[in-house]
């Protein structure tokens, strides 16, 4: 009788271990996070405009009947792009005319100086009077003095000529054109507007009381209002000091990454996220649980037999959130196990096992 005792033994052996797999397999699965002391960030809902960095009113510095118009309201143009065009033909006469003149003088210096080379050779004294040397020289001087006006003459009407064509100062886009052909206009005559739309600065209204608390580790988070894409980091360029006396904020301007898309006067929604210098127990969002009742509770998982964990419901108080994160305010000392996944239909003293990350 005692090997059929021995066999029926074994043979239940081997029935309870497939019974107890299977059981493990069969436990609801959790993903599990420590609790950790951690800085606590503050967090605080901006919204904001985009605003073109440079937005330009284009007026002539001359006097000029409008001759050529190559840009339409809605226009891209490029750096030196011709844009308005003045009658510049006088102007063209009044620039030969200078460059003449120079000319002339250029021709009259170069007689000048070998008339006064051939003098100097001969010899002051002995076949040329002193004199004659000396009136020679002035004439050169003279001369020379001439042609430098002449030519500061003809480097003015270019000048003159130039600003007979209005050319783009920047890249950007054509907003408003207030000029047409035949139009007389004068200095200061606005033509057009030019706006730059690659260069853009976000600006934000903030409260004051966070101006001494930002600081080269604060984060602002952006993205275009409406939008449905994810927060994408900008760089807090610059923060000025004049406040708002009625709303009591100061103006944060930032720029978002290459890639983000805006247009100037778009609406921009931020989060400003500045250390508060505190330190504190956080977990997952993930992890809290609220009722209707107010309770807020966590469910802490605590090591069983056969890599099961069982778990139990604890009440916690909680404070602030960031960053996907909340603070716990009392109910937690640090160092549990809390469940972050799996925790919707959890019970008291339940048995789990730990479930591959990301599944559900």
């Amino acid at each position: 009788m005692k090997p059929i005792v021995w066999q029926l033994g074994f043979v239940a052996t081997l029935w309870c271990f497939p019974i107890s797999v299977t059981q493990a397999q069969d436990r609801p699965g959790v993903e599990l996070e420590q609790v950790e002391s951690s800085d606590i960030i503050s967090e605080v809902s901006l919204n904001g405009t985009a605003n073109a960095l440079r937005t330009s009113r284009l007026s002539t510095a001359v006097a000029g009947l409008v001759d050529d118009v190559r840009v339409e309201t809605g226009d891209r143009v490029a750096s030196g792009d011709l844009l308005v065009g003045l009658d510049d033909e006088q102007a063209e006469f009044e620039l030969e005319s200078a460059r003449a003149e120079a000319s002339e003088a250029r021709a009259r210096l170069e007689e000048a100086q070998r008339r006064l080379a051939e003098a100097r050779s001969v010899g002051a004294g002995r076949n040329i009077a002193a004199t004659e040397v000396s009136a020679r020289e002035s004439e050169v001087a003279a001369t020379e003095a001439t042609l430098a006006r002449l030519r500061a003459e003809e480097k003015r009407r270019q000048v003159v000529l130039d600003r007979h064509r209005i050319e783009a100062p920047f890249d950007g886009v054509v907003s408003d054109r207030t000029s047409d052909l035949g139009e007389w206009v004068t200095p200061g005559d606005e033509l057009l507007t030019l706006v730059d739309i690659t260069n853009l600065r976000l600006d934000f209204r903030v409260p004051q009381d966070y101006y001494q608390r930002i600081t080269d580790d604060s984060e602002l988070l952006v993205r275009p209002q409406g939008a449905g894409e994810e927060p994408v980091a900008a760089t807090i360029e610059s923060l000025v000091p004049v406040s708002d006396s009625e709303a009591r904020t100061f103006l944060l301007r930032a720029t978002g990454p290459d890639d983000f898309t805006v247009l100037p006067g778009m609406a921009i929604r931020a989060t400003l996220r500045v250390s508060t210098g505190e330190q504190g127990l956080t977990v997952s969002r993930d992890a809290i649980n609220r009722y209707p009742d107010g309770r807020v509770t966590v469910w802490i998982a605590e090591s069983a037999d056969d890599d099961l964990y069982e778990v139990r419901e604890k009440r916690v108080e909680v404070g602030s959130s960031f960053d996907n994160r909340m603070e716990i305010l009392s109910g937690l000392e640090g160092g549990e196990q809390v469940v972050i996944r799996g925790n919707e239909s959890l019970e008291e003293g339940a048995r789990v096992r730990l479930a591959e990350r990301g599944s559900r």
